[in-house]
């Protein structure tokens, strides 16, 4: 049954007990929205469809933010040393500007207004507008968390799921961006100037193993096999290891590598330095060889796209050695193969 109290501040606060149901309390201005509140609890609980939201009236994102960091990232992410990992860009963009809404406010418009947000920025506030590929995976991220409320943390959302029935960016085409004859020459030339002795080997590794950047820097003499010509990659974007193959050019890159005097620690890496390094020295070199547009990721596509177009591989092939989880990722490299299909035509 339901009581209704008044209380000093001038508020009603009205409670709802029922044999089988924790109470629940809610405070109001007025007395008669406290009696319509309390009327529609009991009808619920009597018609065996009512739901307590008290705990998502309780918490924030940012407070939900706060347990999937610390109860389930650990557990399923990636971490770096740096902490730059892309989850924890997305939760901050999420927290900045949704943070302080309880999980019952955040419904389909709230999600709506968020992604067009982004989408098309705020000069007010200097926001800059970022790509769909960005926005899609903030608003995957989102589910997730709703998601992770609902299964991990036992909250009960009222609506579900806001994020199921709001319309997502278009995925969008992807990167392919490559370097012209002329392009690679001129990077290759200063790529080799460059005082860091390492970035010409880190970058010739790259384009002979399409490895992903962070792969190659925390490759370790350890899973390290010239002899069976691969080398096993343990910090891998999928967080499952994968052995690469070595090419004879990968073998004689890493052959030709300074060692650590004394014996060689299994720990000891191939290319031992940090990602912002390597990043800041490539895109220096870049800069001087006049290369507008072009990433150190871009190496991937430009390694895949090479492999594609020079060598009998198979799509399965390609995945087992780029790592690709799904083969729509590698359909824009089936073109490249299109003039070989069709020899074995006839």
């Amino acid at each position: 049954m339901a009581n209704f109290r008044k209380r000093e501040s001038g508020l009603w606060q009205a409670t709802v007990r029922m044999t089988g149901y924790p109470s629940q309390s809610k405070t109001f201005e007025r007395k008669i929205d406290a009696e319509i509140w309390a009327r529609k609890i009991e009808a619920d609980i009597d018609r065996g469809i009512y739901q307590n939201s008290s705990d998502a009236e309780k918490t924030t994102l940012s407070d939900l933010i706060d347990r999937f960091k610390n109860e389930y990232a650990p557990f399923h992410y990636r971490k770096r040393e740096d902490e730059k990992e892309s989850w924890r860009y997305q939760l901050a963009r999420l927290d900045s500007l949704l943070g302080k809404y309880s999980l019952v406010a955040i419904d389909q418009k709230v999600v709506g207004v968020y992604r067009d947000l982004r989408l098309a920025g705020n000069k007010q506030t200097k926001m800059p507008a970022v790509s769909n590929s960005t926005v899609r995976k903030e608003i995957f991220m989102l589910s997730k968390l709703m998601k992770f409320a609902q299964i991990e943390c036992g909250i009960m959302l009222p609506r579900g799921n806001p994020v199921d029935n709001v319309r997502k960016p278009s995925e969008g085409k992807g990167r392919e961006r490559r370097l012209t004859k002329e392009e690679f020459a001129r990077l290759e030339t200063e790529i080799k100037k460059s005082r860091n002795k390492l970035l010409y080997p880190a970058f010739q590794f790259a384009i002979e193993t399409a490895a992903r950047q962070n792969e190659i820097l925390s490759l370790t003499w350890e899973h390290v096999n010239l002899d069976r010509k691969f080398a096993l990659l343990k910090d891998t974007k999928n967080g499952e290891e994968r052995a690469a193959p070595l090419s004879s050019k990968a073998i004689e890159v890493l052959n030709a590598l300074p060692k650590p005097p004394g014996k060689l620690n299994p720990s000891d890496r191939p290319f031992p330095m940090d990602r912002t390094c390597l990043l800041s020295v490539f895109r220096y070199a870049s800069q001087r060889a006049k290369i507008q547009d072009f990433t150190w990721h871009d190496l991937r596509h430009e390694a895949m796209s090479r492999l594609s177009e020079k060598s009998d591989f198979s799509i399965l092939e390609l995945a087992s050695i780029s790592g690709h989880k799904t083969l729509q990722m590698l359909k824009k490299y089936t073109h490249l193969q299109a003039e070989k299909l069709a020899e074995k035509m006839g």
